[in-house]
């Protein structure tokens, strides 16, 4: 596996600031993330799409175990680097290189139709900037994959985890509950990477729930957002605004949830029951 650094020098380039790159370098976790995408018994069979391919150096490990992978690059000075360090790769058609956004390409077409024998797979080493957005996107697709394998910051990993009524259970926690079970992997240090990032990292494991816990329906989403918009509201204040004082009241009492706790306090379920009914009765 070639280096990123010195995959950068010789293609005379340096780690752009401003699209967060930051490339693995320690192989130990690359080969950790890459059997956590494909496990043993999904070993050439499972289809990978990865978002942020980088130079390549994840994807390569990925081509050794997936039946095939689709790496999404945005980098224009990086893809035709990214397409020389996967050449043998593409050759035998087990990688495909697609130049490309993440936040905009479309996952369902480039993941393929349903096939029982390719388990679909999702991942990436995200941007800490547009993290947000890719796990919101990746909530969007859990239909469409078997797991989702994604490197974040290591306190949007425990975020990710929270439960209800820790301090760190928020919005984020309950749209990506809502799609899948959550589990953190493993951390990884900042010297893993070229550059050093200023935090630590964590790569995080998303295996979908069947049926979700909750359809993520436009009143949904509105009593999340209310509820943990000012965290130090009661949900009779927060709520305020998502609908009529009495739809409200009487959503919660068939819910059996008090208006005098605060967001942090509920569960998946909880929202979504509140929201089924509300829909009712608005």
């Amino acid at each position: 596996m070639s280096d990123a650094r010195t995959i950068l020098r010789g293609a005379g380039l340096t780690p752009k600031k401003s699209f967060g790159q930051n490339f693995l370098v320690a192989s130990h976790v690359v080969d950790a993330i890459a059997r956590a995408c494909v496990p043993d018994r999904e070993v050439g069979k499972a289809r990978v799409l990865e978002l942020g391919a980088g130079l390549g150096v994840l994807t390569t490990a990925l081509a050794r175990r997936a039946g095939s992978v689709t790496a999404v690059e945005r980098d224009r000075d990086l893809v035709p680097v990214l397409a020389r360090e996967l050449e043998t790769c593409m050759m035998q058609d087990k990688v495909r290189v697609i130049e490309g956004d993440a936040q905009t390409v479309d996952t369902r077409a480039l993941l393929g139709s349903f096939d029982a024998d390719a388990p679909r797979v999702l991942c990436g080493n995200l941007p800490y900037q547009i993290t947000g957005r890719l796990i919101e996107r990746a909530v969007h697709a859990a239909g469409n994959v078997e797991r989702v394998v994604f490197m974040v910051q290591v306190e949007v990993a425990e975020r990710l985890a929270a439960k209800p009524g820790s301090k760190i259970y928020g919005a984020l926690s309950v749209f990506t509950q809502a799609a899948f079970h959550v589990k953190k992997l493993f951390n990884v240090s900042p010297g893993s990477f070229h550059p050093p990032p200023d935090v630590t990292s964590a790569v995080v494991g998303l295996e979908p729930i069947h049926p979700r816990r909750a359809e993520e329906t436009d009143t949904f989403r509105a009593l999340v957002k209310s509820a943990f918009g000012a965290r130090r509201k009661t949900l009779r204040n927060a709520w305020i605004g998502v609908a009529s004082t009495e739809a409200i009241a009487h959503a919660a009492e068939q819910s059996n949830i008090s208006l005098d706790a605060r967001g942090e306090t509920l569960s998946v379920e909880e929202f979504a029951t509140m929201a089924r009914i509300l829909e009712r009765v608005c």
